[in-house]
């Protein structure tokens, strides 16, 4: 099945027609990819930044079925790109910069050119919010951490902070203490805002202590992270305190502003999609975490893909 390359006339490079578009290439993206390349579709797999999605910036992965040993996320992200490749899905490294659902086929602006596609499945992801203190960058992958559920094992009888005061927080801390030894939430208010049966059970918890009022002014370690600097809110009084692990639970960002007054969302700004992966525009789906704040795994995200590629085959039989 020929790509059909043609000159645009908009200045903005060439212009690519294909039967799926796919924006996104994290374990949504690149799994709908192979269940649409094996469809003998060949998708566009538009990248944008990254392979992998947060995958790319996990360490180790030891939650995905099949690999019992685990593996770093960065390979795992490649296999799933060389996967996809294998049955004829291509891989491009652009970023999608503009969309057009108005009209049919529906547009897609790059950086490096235009698309057309009949169906389009958007899996763009969520980012985590970052602290952006000194240290949080450079010990990312060595002991700080978005993803308790990911990285949890390796604090197995150490001490770590959690970072957060509302439900991922509390989620997250509980969840740590089957490993770690004492689980400290740091939080910048005097009260939680998580639900109330999570704060019972964070409070009632023997292994998990809480500093209130106070903020991470930086994280510091040598190989690892070693300890944070804490400042009261309201007293001022800087402290050091000394930890083997950081856990930065602040929420989530969808990767969505491309999408605004195109498809519906929730108020945190998530795609809405129906149990089908459909959005309110016909042909368009999502998958992943752009449309999942609930649960951010890779099997889900996986497996949203997949499902948003059948139903797209399927939108695109039933068109002829």
């Amino acid at each position: 099945m020929e790509l059909n390359v043609n000159k645009s006339n908009n200045g903005s490079g060439a212009e690519v027609h294909t039967n799926m578009l796919i924006i996104g290439a994290g374990p949504a993206g690149l799994a709908a990819g192979l269940y649409a390349a094996r469809a003998e579709l060949e998708p566009v797999i538009l990248t944008g930044m990254t392979v992998g999605g947060q995958v790319a910036i996990t360490h180790v992965i030891e939650n995905y079925p099949g690999f019992p040993e685990g593996l770093p996320g960065p390979e795992l992200g490649e296999l799933f790109k060389t996967q996809a490749e294998r049955f004829g899905a291509r891989v491009v490294y652009d970023t999608a910069t503009e969309v057009d659902f108005s009209v049919r086929p529906y547009r897609i602006k790059t950086y490096n050119g235009t698309y057309t596609a009949d169906v389009v499945i958007i899996t763009t992801g969520a980012t985590p919010r970052y602290l952006g203190v000194p240290g949080e960058e450079d010990f990312t992958g060595r002991g700080v951490s978005y993803c308790g559920t990911c990285d949890g094992f390796f604090f197995k009888g150490k001490e770590v902070v959690v970072v957060g005061g509302g439900d991922s927080a509390l989620e997250e801390g509980i969840f740590l203490t089957r490993y770690a030894d004492k689980v400290t939430v740091v939080h910048r208010r005097d009260e939680l805002r998580a639900s109330p049966i999570l704060q019972k059970r964070a409070l009632d918890n023997t292994k998990m202590n809480f500093i209130w009022d106070t903020i991470i002014d930086s994280i510091e370690g040598d190989e690892t992270v070693s300890n944070v600097k804490l400042k009261n809110k309201k007293s001022g009084e800087e402290s050091q305190y000394e930890t083997d692990g950081v856990f930065i639970f602040i929420g989530h960002t969808p990767n969505s502003q491309m999408f605004v007054d195109q498809l519906e969302m929730d108020e945190a700004g998530y795609l809405v999609v129906n149990k089908f992966m459909e959005t309110n525009v016909s042909g368009v789906y999502a998958a992943g975490e752009i449309a999942d704040p609930n649960f951010r795994q890779v099997i889900t995200s996986a497996g949203m893909g997949a499902s948003a590629a059948i139903q797209a085959i399927r939108y695109l039989q039933e068109k002829g």
